[in-house]
């Protein structure tokens, strides 16, 4: 039991007993077990996720023999959709990552397939949300590459991508999706420079120079993609426009620590981060980002050195932080009530996280009650760790399961930069999440070329084979038939027209 649990049922007992001895010295009726439970429910706080559990599966539903990367970059190393995970792994001569399909657990054969187009080692990975098959990754070789993955998993190596993009100067340790606009991707590099593609185009459309002076530690979109919020080396927390290309609210020393910071966007708009404090002591905070001079509230942890990673629910408001090289998950509540971030409750296992997978909600089994799934990497192991909270009916729980955010795209990639902006297309999961179609990830690149005049190669003439010959002289011939049949069909339409008018 850790030490907060203790103190809490420590103060239940001191609160029970001064009321059981007020009430005799004063000959009050006697302590019924209606005041008890009054008394309880003034202590303890009523949450629905109070009693969340988290659960490891057996062996045989871990992903075994997996050479997790050893990179020193302080990114998840792990991205879930309902379909696939895919894990970075070390890689000679480049970088690489694996694609398993979610149901092929067990011990995973060392020539299994790569997807190993990088030349340099891979640093962060990121599934795009409107199509299960597309995934992007960014790279010491300071490129962004996007890739399209076989419905059922890689039966050789990928090294072909979709798409490469190309901008940064430096090695790229952040990319991700935009939540509500199609193939709009955001890339973040050690040149401390943002880069927004249209992917569809393989064109940069947005540059957000000069506003970080130094790293950038992480970015993360707004609800409905209209912000990004970034955290950065020189300990400011920045809300930017990225489509006006402004700064419109930040924070200096959000947290005083040297180490490095954490900062996502909340479904109300504000800001929960996670850093340390000037006595290297793990801090948590929240801010509202029209008035960021003081925290809503700020919450001290441990004096543990491994960088919290944030994962956040929308749909229940529950924060769920994981460091790197802990044992342990925990997990809060965000209310509009005092002290607004909750403890819940900590999952802990023996051996540290090198990494971790956030299942979106649709990849969830709501019959087993299940409001979250994480994909644990260890050294050589990715080991699924199931959340649920615990309920005696079979029925769907509604409260568990308000509607979700989908796969479908609610903009294009123009409209997104064109202005507009628009909220997440929800979808019930009631009767469970069945995925459709995703179609292919095409890119339409625009000729840079349009306005110059293309240099004529002359070519030696090669000599052509007689069953070639015949072959075009044929081929000329049905086009020829073709062109005569059409202009036909347009003489006897022009006919019958005429031939209607002097009918009548």
């Amino acid at each position: 039991m850790n030490v907060s649990a203790q103190c809490t049922i420590v103060n239940i007992y001191i609160y029970i007993y001064i009321h059981i001895r007020n009430h005799y010295n004063k000959q009050e009726k006697p302590f019924s077990s209606l005041v008890f439970s009054e008394m309880i429910r003034r202590v303890v706080r009523q949450s629905k996720f109070r009693h969340v559990f988290g659960q490891a599966v057996k062996n045989d539903q871990c992903y075994d023999d997996i050479r997790v990367s050893r990179v020193t970059w302080d990114s998840a190393f792990c991205a879930v959709n309902p379909k696939f995970v895919a894990i970075i792994v070390e890689a000679s001569g480049g970088g690489a990552f694996l694609v398993l399909p979610l149901q092929k657990t067990g011990r995973i054969d060392k020539a299994y397939p790569t997807v190993c187009g990088h030349t340099g080692p891979v640093l962060d990975i990121d599934w795009c949300p409107h199509n299960d098959h597309v995934i992007a990754s960014g790279s010491e070789d300071c490129t962004v590459m996007v890739w399209q993955i076989p419905e059922n998993g890689l039966t050789a190596p990928l090294s072909e991508p979709v798409v490469v993009l190309e901008g940064h100067s430096k090695r790229v340790g952040i990319v991700m999706w935009h939540p509500t606009a199609r193939n709009v991707l955001l890339s973040a590099g050690c040149d401390n420079l943002i880069i927004i593609w249209n992917v569809g185009t393989g064109e940069a459309l947005i540059n957000l120079e000069d506003m970080h002076p130094d790293v950038i530690f992480n970015v993360c979109w707004s609800r409905n993609g209209s912000l990004i919020c970034t955290a950065c080396k020189d300990k400011k927390v920045r809300v930017i426009d990225p489509r006006k290309g402004k700064i419109i609210a930040e924070k200096d020393k959000a947290h005083e620590g040297a180490r490095p910071m954490r900062a996502i966007f909340l479904a109300d708009g504000n800001i929960f981060t996670t850093g340390f404090s000037r006595m290297s002591e793990r801090q948590l905070a929240l801010w509202n980002p029209k008035n960021m001079e003081e925290p809503i509230s700020v919450h001290e942890m441990d004096p543990s050195n491994g960088v919290l990673l944030p994962f956040y629910d929308p749909d229940t408001n529950v924060v769920y932080l994981c460091g790197k090289g802990d044992s342990s998950i925990r997990y809060f509540e965000i209310t509009d009530e005092a002290p607004y971030v909750h403890y819940l409750n900590t999952f802990s296992s023996k051996e540290p996280q090198r990494g971790m997978g956030y299942m979106p909600k649709r990849g969830l089994d709501v019959n087993k009650c299940e409001i979250a799934r994480f994909y644990k990497l260890h050294e050589r192991k990715c080991e699924p760790i199931i959340m649920t909270v615990p309920r005696k009916s079979d029925l769907f729980q509604d409260d568990l399961y308000p509607d979700t955010a989908g796969p479908d795209p609610a903009l294009e990639a123009e409209e997104w930069f064109d202005g507009k902006n628009g909220e997440p297309i929800l979808i019930s999961l009631k009767h469970g999440y069945v995925p459709g179609k995703n179609r292919d990830l095409k890119v339409v690149k625009k000729n840079v070329l349009d306005n110059k005049a293309p240099k004529k190669v002359e070519e030696p003439a090669i000599p052509q084979k007689p069953n070639e010959v015949k072959l075009e002289e044929l081929l000329r011939e049905v086009k020829s038939l073709r062109d005569l049949v059409t202009l036909q069909d347009r003489r006897i339409a022009k006919l019958e027209d005429q031939v209607a008018k002097v009918a009548i």
